[in-house]
């Protein structure tokens, strides 16, 4: 049964009203409640503020490297350090390592571009940062309903955003209620603020309703994996940050990888890999594994223990990507419109400055007695902020490393060091990342080396070690437009690209009992890093929200 038939039969649904609804309870849509807040009660006036977040908890998917610049938090809550907020780890020392098969070579720190400089910003949990937050949030009268996806977007009958509605539960597999269904909620606001993160599902939507994304580059996305260690205490560094380049991708494959030195005996090791990749055969799973192993790496991790895992899509577009911010109604803030500069690989201050001027605009319009209209104050004050200046002087990034790691190198060096990234050339993205794969008769296949249990790992350990669960007798909320793309073009062309781009063992090629191929979707096991919907090749595969609270619980991530 689809929504309107549940409506028609059980409804109408409740609803709620709201001067504003922010959708996702990460930085971007924390920060922006925050300020409304602080504004309304400098102005002593009342705000009805809601954030819903899709995870069990505040923090429950929040996934990020990290090491945060504290300058958008510094003007959020200047107190953050009085308040308890979790940046304790100043960071002590910066490596960038050029990675061969079996060497390393350390680029000198006076060589390095002030993207690569850390010196004034924390090694973070951005989970424990965004627990944080919700805490700040709700202090200040923030309603915060964890394990409320929002499911959809209402509009206005003259195509404003009237605001969202939560998914319905208690849906079996069958797309039938079962007896514990329950609609779902509408929520009604003069602005709905939309902050979920890299591809969010309604920003995806509204993306494609209200092409907002008409005079921009495409966008362009990277997969982030990430493993939590402990490791002996006598080769912990706290506030060490390393950053590799090269080995074992392929110099003309963009990607690189971290490793972050926290507190209590404890690093954050973690692997990109650009979404715009050639070879069907590539694993970003794999890479990672493969990576651990390299002499650089394995030093710090033998021995130790891994104690979490997990994985989300990163944009890496920058500012040539970024689509139109505001429509009636309605903005867009943080990853869910691309602001995080790839060249820092740091997206969380970005995101807390994005809420926040988003916030400002909000406010102002409520109390000039405006709903429903767009908010051209944010990206008016956006054009006017360091954050825009940020991220053009970064804007040539991504693309320069498209071309291959050497020559992406030194032009990125050139932009950086020479001209503190204010050229006067602009590159463009040219192509979106699902129209890169090549055919599988023309690309070598990989072969990876099977994991050893102590270093490296297969998929189904690291996805129990994720807390993922999802309610079983539910659709799968990975749905495909056409269900027979997957064996006719994704397995007879691309030889079957799913089972490796997904992190997480979602998708898998079996026989039937006539012995013909088919793919089997292991919906429970989906750590919701959007990898499929970026990279499959025909777009056939949709993600969209599962039940309320489903999906992974990182503690510490």
């Amino acid at each position: 049964m689809n929504s309107n038939d549940l409506i028609a039969q059980y409804g109408p649904r409740e609803s709620m009203e709201y001067d504003v609804v922010i959708v996702g309870g990460g930085p971007a849509g924390l920060s922006a409640a925050i300020r409304l807040k602080q504004l309304a009660a400098e102005k002593g006036v009342e705000m009805g503020v809601c954030v819903l977040e899709k995870g069990s908890e505040i923090g429950a998917h929040i996934l990020s490297g990290a090491v945060m610049d504290p300058r958008a938090l510094n003007e959020l809550m200047p107190d953050w350090k009085e308040q308890g907020a979790p940046l304790d780890v100043p960071v002590t020392e910066d490596k960038f390592l050029f990675l061969s098969e079996t060497g390393a070579k350390a680029v000198p720190n006076w060589a390095l571009p002030d993207n690569f400089k850390n010196h004034g910003n924390y090694v973070i949990s951005l989970a424990n940062v965004t627990r944080w937050l919700g805490q700040q949030a709700e202090a200040l009268g923030v309603e915060i309903f964890p394990g409320f996806p929002a499911a959809e977007v209402l509009f206005h009958d003259d195509g404003s955003v009237k605001g969202v509605a939560t998914g319905n539960m208690g849906i079996g597999k069958d797309g039938e209620p079962t007896e514990n269904f329950q609609l779902g909620m509408e929520l009604h606001a003069k602005y709905t603020l939309f902050a979920e993160g890299c591809r969010g599902h309604l920003g995806r939507q509204l993306n494609e309703k209200l092409k907002l994304d008409r005079d921009a580059d495409p966008q362009v996305y990277g997969i982030g994996i990430k493993e939590l260690w402990e490791i002996d205490p006598a080769k912990h560094q706290p506030g060490l940050v390393i950053h590799t380049a090269g080995w074992p991708l392929e110099n003309d494959t963009y990607g690189g990888s971290f490793l972050y030195h926290i507190d209590n005996n404890q690093v954050m090791v973690g692997f990109v890999v650009g979404l715009a990749y050639t070879n069907p055969y590539l694993s970003p799973f794999e890479e990672f594994q493969r990576y651990k192993t390299h002499p650089a790496i394995r030093q710090y991790l033998e021995g130790g223990k891994r104690v979490s895992y997990g994985a989300r899509a990163m944009t890496a577009g920058g500012l040539m990507s970024l689509p139109k911010l505001v429509f009636p109604g309605g903005a867009l803030v943080g990853d869910d419109a691309g602001f995080l500069n790839a060249a820092r690989i740091k997206g969380s201050h970005a995101a807390i400055k994005t809420g926040m001027l988003a916030a400002e605009a909000a406010f102002e319009a409520v109390q000039a007695g405006r709903q429903g209209d767009e908010l051209t104050a944010y990206p008016e004050a956006f054009q006017k902020s360091w954050l825009h200046e940020e991220l053009y002087k970064a804007r040539n990034f991504k693309q320069w490393m498209s071309k291959g790691l050497y020559l992406g190198t030194l032009m990125v060096g050139i932009e950086q060091k020479l001209f503190g990234g204010k050229v006067p050339w602009t590159l463009h993205h040219q192509h979106r990342d699902n129209e890169m794969l090549k055919p599988a008769s023309q690309c070598r296949p990989i072969e990876y080396p099977k994991p050893d249990g102590k270093l490296t790992f297969d998929r189904l350990s690291s996805v129990f070690i994720s807390n993922t669960n999802h309610e079983e007798n539910q659709p799968a909320h990975l749905t495909l437009k056409d269900a027979s793309v997957p064996v006719n073009v994704n397995l007879r062309t691309y030889a079957g690209p799913e089972g490796r781009f997904c992190p997480a063992a979602v998708y898998e090629f079996v026989k039937d009992d006539s012995n013909e191929d088919r793919l089997q979707i292991n919906a429970q096991n989906c750590v919701h890093c959007k990898t499929c919907d970026i990279k499959d090749p025909t777009q056939n595969i949709v993600w969209v929200t599962p039940e309320g609270g489903g999906g992974p619980n990182y503690p510490n991530m």
